[in-house]
């Protein structure tokens, strides 16, 4: 039976979007950039070294790969809205139980594992599942817009974290953060975000036009799937997904790409220091690479809803070779106006394929399994991003210089973007199952 819901003039998946953008404004503007700014009167106040305080930071990310395959299955098969409920109630809960730790193990398990946990399950898979089930044909824009306001708080949030730590100090800064993720969040997720695709509520992605009214769920989902079919989008289970060549070669560029982003992250800034740049200069040169990102991120979204299925894997390749352009040119040059350069190209390439990698993906294997699919590749990408940084880190200890690790973090986006031109489209699986298999 499909639960009807009234009509209105407002696409009820966009109301998903915003709530969403909110979601990783607050909860990113924390757990992605806000440690930036915790971690020092953390470390300074308890007494930890930074390489302890680096562990417990960065444990999350390491779990993340882990808890995405198990968030995209239980998404695929319960919908997102309990899973994305449950992982802002931890969040919230880990940001205030930060008020009482005293202990390297208390921070670990309460941020690193804890927090983490509740950030993985929530922000993650299940709101690209839950976006990505409501739109089809605009769906690079409506994930664009989450995307934009995850990196605008490290605009607004991050500032607003340390503003805070001055005033209140760390304790309290944290225990605000969950106050307002939590009573803010909460409600959010109970009123606009819905377990299921549009389908079973009598409408059709994007806000489509339902020409006729039926009370026949399978047919309603009937038409769901061939209103996908319409841009060659069509359904695969995880076993049919992993039986493509498309799946594997995806999984590679983006495992060979996501070597990078973390590392130049975590030591960009040091990075530019150990060139002469003062660390101020050098801070607002990352900002400028955020921001240029951010309306990256809205145009990666309109392209990837205006090419066509075969022609999208050459548009992310233009977005990776972006980045190793401006990162060649300043490791050619090595001047402060390429500096810039580098910046700005790398800013601009990365917000594109921000949105891109998770657009193709739904495009290339539809929405039936797409939490399954998305969550299982994650498990191959997550190690990578965790061991780069180690491995620039490794390289300054060895060589006294970032030198030779961003030459390599070079050819790797090069050699990313020279992979994904033989991801070509998979041909639709022989047999069509059950909406509702996702294995």
């Amino acid at each position: 039976m499909i639960k009807k819901k009234k009509s209105s003039e407002i696409f009820f998946g966009w109301w998903t979007v915003l709530a969403s953008g909110f979601f990783c404004l607050w909860g990113f503007g924390y757990y992605a950039y806000g440690i930036s700014a915790l971690f020092k009167p953390i470390a300074s106040d308890l007494g930890f070294s930074r390489a302890n305080t680096s562990i417990a930071a960065g444990i999350g990310r390491f779990e993340g790969g882990f808890e995405a395959l198990i968030a995209g299955w239980i998404t695929d098969r319960f919908g997102p809205k309990w899973i994305v409920f449950s992982g802002i109630l931890l969040a919230s809960a880990s940001l205030i139980l930060m008020y009482f730790i005293h202990s390297f193990w208390s921070f670990l398990l309460i941020w690193g594992v804890l927090f983490g946990t509740g950030i993985n399950t929530a922000l993650a898979i299940p709101l690209d599942t839950a976006i990505t089930n409501w739109f089809v044909k605009k769906r690079g824009v409506a994930l664009s817009i989450k995307w934009m306001f995850s990196g605008i708080s490290g605009v607004i949030i991050l500032p607003l974290i340390a503003w805070l730590i001055t005033m209140v100090g760390w304790r309290t800064t944290c225990v605000i953060g969950g106050l307002v993720f939590g009573v803010v969040g909460l409600p959010l997720v109970l009123f606009f975000l819905k377990s299921h695709r549009p389908e079973y509520y009598g409408l059709l992605p994007d806000g489509a036009k339902v020409e006729t009214e039926t009370a026949d769920q399978k047919a309603m989902i009937t038409r769901g799937i061939a209103y996908a079919a319409e841009v060659q989008e069509v359904e695969f289970t995880l076993k049919q997904a992993m039986k493509t060549p498309a799946f594997w070669l995806l999984i590679l560029a983006q495992a060979v790409y996501g070597l990078v982003s973390p590392a130049v992250n975590i030591h960009g800034v040091p990075f530019l220091t150990d060139r002469g740049i003062n660390p101020l200069t050098a801070a607002f040169m990352m900002a400028l690479m955020i921001g240029a990102s951010i309306p990256a991120r809205y145009a990666g979204g309109i392209i990837a809803d205006r090419v066509e299925i075969g022609q999208m894997r050459k548009v992310l390749a233009v977005a990776y070779l972006m980045q190793a352009v401006g990162m060649g040119i300043f490791m050619l040059f090595q001047t402060e106006f390429m500096i810039y350069v580098w910046f700005i190209l790398y800013g601009f390439g990365m917000g594109a394929g921000i949105t891109l990698n998770t657009s193709i993906r739904a495009r290339y294997f539809g929405r039936k399994a797409f939490g399954t699919i998305q969550g299982t590749a994650s498990l191959f990408l997550t190690p990578v991003g965790v061991a780069a940084p180690i491995y620039a880190g490794w390289v300054y200890d060895t060589t006294g210089s970032y030198t030779s690790a961003f030459w390599l973090f070079t050819i790797l986006l090069a050699v990313s973007s020279a992979i994904l031109p033989f991801v070509r489209p998979p041909k639709p699986p022989e047999v069509n199952t059950d909406i509702q298999a996702i294995a």
